[in-house]
């Protein structure tokens, strides 16, 4: 069963909301920019129909590397990565848990991914 929820970055320039399974857990990624950004990732896909952004002009700014398929979006303002296109599933998204609305990241059990071998 799917939920609505919101989130943001932590300016508000960039605004969200997504339909998804309950939050119950978390994913967290070894490939190097995951290891450096630290964030609580969803685990679960966002397809791009239940995902509705709303940004300032010109505040998404997005960083790829590598095979250039992920998409790591942040914002230009406050620097805070809220969601990411994925490279195991392009064009869907996971969501960086700690901007949701509402959920305790600290709290969450979490998988780990072995990215850095992708």
């Amino acid at each position: 069963m799917s939920r609505h929820y919101t989130g943001s970055c932590h300016c508000g320039d960039i605004k969200f909301s997504f339909k998804a399974p309950e939050i119950v857990d978390g994913l967290r990624c070894n490939c190097t920019v995951c290891q450096k950004k630290g964030a609580m990732m969803s685990n679960f896909f966002v397809a791009p129909e239940d995902i509705d952004i709303e940004a300032k002009e010109g505040a998404i700014a997005t960083y790829e590397f590598g095979t250039h398929v992920a998409k790591h979006h942040f914002c230009k303002r406050c620097g805070i990565y809220p969601f990411h296109q994925t490279m195991r599933k392009p064009g869907h998204y996971r969501i960086h848990l700690g901007c949701v609305d509402g959920v305790d990241v600290l709290s969450l059990p979490h998988v780990l991914v072995d990215g850095a071998s992708f």
